[in-house]
């Protein structure tokens, strides 16, 4: 197979997998209209293969997926212009699936299928190339992205320097657990008592006054059990406090100077340590941030994901993490997310150190969505709670 021909789907991964695995010299994609004059989006697959490590021409052509006569005509002239091919059909609509079904029979060419459940190619028609193949392509997210047209940046996060922290997570989350209910007001008086300078810099070593000026003009006094708590558990050295006159201390590092100063971390990097202690995925990521789509405006639209895994390789997992109660917007937000990216076969979930409301339990349900409280983390190891809900 030289040529292998694809029926464009509106989930990535259909897009690139069987190209991805048989690495043809050319896929040619039978595609919408929108598609079929999107260059931008032509020239984001292109980066993709590329970056993939994969030579290859891309071919799109416009026609009717939900026509079978319109796709049964551009299968024809392909095939024509392309003898050496064969046709996925794991991909497309309804009636390309059938188009192709029928021409293909007519013509007797190659024909293939996958299960992304199964996690293996089948053999539809003089396909023996695969027959019951398993996947041996893996992802990353970044790849998970960069297939659905998304582009990655440099969330709040660096991954690789918080892999350095991972014995640190516990710990953290332990500590926040036992001042829960005064995390937002910790957190506020950590971020004033560490202005930055006039260069824009946050300095590590602090010397605040003990009382700093609040929201509305309120005043937050610094939680001594709490700054003494942080410093047992060595986030922070040198700590001296002058009862009502000032607090002085040294951040451990800069990611730890964050996680202060940052209130919905905490629970961030616990779930993203949780994902890794599951055992199931194949790369987790904290924090990904990723542009895509542009509005009327044509300013594009960025969207943070608190966690972002992929298991057995090729299936994404999309994360929410709340330190509030959930609402409405965010499970609506993340179902998009996971359906964008990921489509039928991703998986999302919403982790809250908050309880849930029945109505609000219902709605993540409708959308295919579980959500894990702060009841779930009190009763059951998270790692566990992971691996079950998602296989």
């Amino acid at each position: 197979m030289k040529t292998l021909i694809e029926l464009y789907d509106d989930c990535p991964i259909e897009n690139v997998l069987s190209a991805d695995t048989f690495r043809p010299e050319r896929t040619v994609y039978l595609c919408p209209e929108e598609i079929a004059r999107d260059k931008e989006k032509q020239k984001r697959l292109q980066e993709y293969f590329t970056h993939r490590g994969l030579q290859m021409e891309t071919v799109f052509l416009n026609t009717s997926l939900y026509y079978a006569d319109k796709v049964r005509r551009q299968l024809q002239s392909v095939v024509e212009k392309y003898p050496d091919c064969a046709v996925d059909i794991a991909g497309g609509s309804d009636a390309a699936l059938f188009a192709a079904g029928y021409f293909c029979r007519e013509t007797d060419i190659p024909v293939f299928t996958h299960s992304r459940k199964k996690q293996m190619f089948y053999n539809i028609n003089r396909a023996e190339f695969a027959d019951r193949l398993p996947f041996s392509v893996s992802y990353s997210v970044e790849d998970l992205f960069m297939m659905g047209f998304g582009t990655v940046k440099q969330g709040r996060v660096d991954n690789n320097i918080l892999a350095s922290h991972e014995e640190l997570i516990e710990p953290f989350f332990e500590f926040y657990i036992m001042y829960r209910r005064k995390w937002k007001q910790i957190v506020n008086w950590f971020q004033r008592a560490s202005q930055a300078d006039k260069n824009g810099k946050i300095p590590l070593s602090v010397h605040s006054d003990y009382y700093v000026k609040g929201e509305r003009g309120s005043t937050i006094a610094a939680n001594e059990g709490a700054l003494r708590g942080l410093e047992r558990l060595e986030f922070i050295y040198d700590l001296v406090i002058r009862k009502d006159e000032s607090v002085s201390f040294r951040f451990r590092d800069e990611l730890v100077r964050y996680w202060l100063r940052d209130q919905g971390s905490v629970l961030e990097v616990y779930v993203w340590k949780n994902c890794h202690d599951a055992g199931i995925f194949h790369d987790v990521c904290c924090s990904t941030v990723v542009e895509w789509d542009k509005r009327e405006s044509g300013e594009k639209i960025t969207n943070e994901i608190d966690v972002v895994a992929v298991e057995d390789k090729s299936t994404p997992v999309f994360i929410s993490c709340k330190t509030c109660a959930v609402d409405t917007d965010a499970i609506n937000e993340l179902a998009i997310l996971r359906d964008r990216f990921g489509g039928d076969g991703a998986k999302a979930f919403i982790v809250t150190t908050e309880s849930c409301r029945a109505i609000t339990r219902r709605r993540a349900k409708a959308l295919k969505m579980d959500i894990i409280t702060l009841d779930d983390l009190r009763s059951a190891d998270l790692a566990e709670l992971i691996r079950t809900m998602i296989q």
